[in-house]
């Protein structure tokens, strides 16, 4: 009679790494020199050859997988850092700082991100039957957590689909719905009911930040907002602050400043304007405010960002 011991009895981490390596390749293939680029449909491709500094920037609800390296996102006084075991979930469209925290040249950070819609995972909540047990309390709108080699063989299947883009067009609707699905059955699964705004405070909260997202150059309604959601004015600040981090003027003024920025980069306006165009009416106030969050007045901080691509550049 044959023993049986010593047999591998969990091939799921040598599964993983095999996975890894392989969407290191793939995407090592698809993304030649450092940045972003989005092959497909809501479906983005990152890498990066070296540490880097704090970026501003806007995310869309999205899960957020990391390949090689490791990341550091800040929301208000919260900080996730995510690495190649861990993915991120951000469940609200959010005015975030991320920052590369690893990466070489010989190992450069690469990820993934996959924007997801509420409209698409509350279609897959109810398909799949997943709608017991729903918390009501407030949920965070940004979650890190271990990543299953079931996901990840989930995002390798995803990413092969920039190699075969004549096949994404009918197969990535699908994947897509499997990669919801790993997340509901998963640890976060509350999280994503949240954000299909089926319970407690979360759809009330959604339609604030869309409110503000659409209104970030007008002056702040508060009141006014809150009586809208059915919600006091306290009850709106600590509950839209449960879930983003920021308080709602904390917000919109985030959505402001990162505007201002971005017409200053992209259409060449000087502070003044670019503080009219984003509601601002005292350019002082929007200096002082943009210094604050950006580390620099407006000018000098585009004259950075402006040699830091020229350099990237001719790498």
């Amino acid at each position: 009679m044959w023993a049986l011991t010593d047999q591998p009895t969990d091939r799921a981490p040598l599964r993983a790494a095999a996975e890894r390596a392989e969407l290191v390749e793939r995407i090592m293939r698809a993304v030649c020199i450092d940045g972003t680029i989005q092959p497909l449909p809501g479906l983005y491709l990152s890498r990066a050859s070296a540490p880097l500094e704090r970026l501003h920037s806007l995310v869309k609800p999205s899960l957020c997988v990391i390949v090689q390296g490791s990341k550091e996102v800040l929301l208000g006084e919260r900080r996730y850092r995510y690495d190649p075991a861990h993915y991120l979930l951000a469940t609200v469209e959010l005015p975030w700082v991320t920052q590369v925290l690893e990466a070489t040249p010989e190992h450069p950070y690469l990820s993934v991100r996959l924007e997801l819609t509420p409209a698409l995972v509350g279609a897959v909540i109810a398909e799949s039957y997943r709608t017991a047990a729903l918390e009501s309390a407030d949920t965070h709108a940004i979650t890190v957590s271990p990543v299953d080699v079931d996901l990840l063989d989930a995002m390798v299947r995803l990413v092969r689909l920039v190699d075969a883009p004549a096949d994404a067009s009918a197969l990535l609707p699908l994947i897509t719905r499997e990669i919801i699905y790993r997340l509901l059955v998963g640890e976060q699964g509350a999280q994503l009911r949240h954000m299909a705004a089926l319970v407690g405070y979360t759809p009330q909260i959604a339609r604030a930040v869309e409110r503000l997202r659409q209104e970030f150059d007008q002056p702040p309604r508060i009141e006014q907002l809150a009586r809208e959601l059915g919600m006091s004015v306290s009850g709106l600040h600590h509950h839209f602050k449960a879930v983003t981090a920021l308080s709602p003027l904390q917000f919109q003024k985030r959505l402001r400043l990162l505007e201002a920025r971005r017409v200053l980069l992209d259409e060449n306006l000087d502070a003044a304007h670019a503080a009219f165009h984003v509601g601002y009416r005292n350019t002082a106030h929007f200096n002082r405010e943009y210094k604050r969050l950006f580390g620099l007045p407006p000018m000098r901080d585009i004259q950075r960002l402006r040699d830091v691509d020229r350099a990237s550049a001719r790498r």
